[in-house]
């Protein structure tokens, strides 16, 4: 498991908002359409912790697979946790 000194994960959500912005969707729209909550939709922005569950109404929602909504990112700040 990677973490930073910050306690953030390296995960960021950047596919989405590039797939929102593809499917003419704003986050209020993807709200809507996934049933998920404005705590869920700021953590995204935030690229904090968001559970699976919410992640898989994301993609049943916009009909994607789940690396269209996350990536793993590296950063030199980040280091390994055994």
């Amino acid at each position: 498991m990677k973490i930073t000194e910050e306690n953030t994960m390296a995960i960021s959500y950047k596919p989405l908002w590039h797939l929102l912005v593809e499917k003419e969707m704003n986050k209020e729209d993807l709200k809507r359409a996934a049933n998920i909550t404005s705590n869920i939709v700021a953590r995204m922005s935030k690229n904090t912790y968001v559970n699976l569950d919410s992640l898989e109404k994301i993609c049943l929602a916009l009909e994607c697979k789940i690396e269209d909504v996350v990536e793993i990112v590296k950063d030199e700040n980040t280091e390994e946790i055994k």
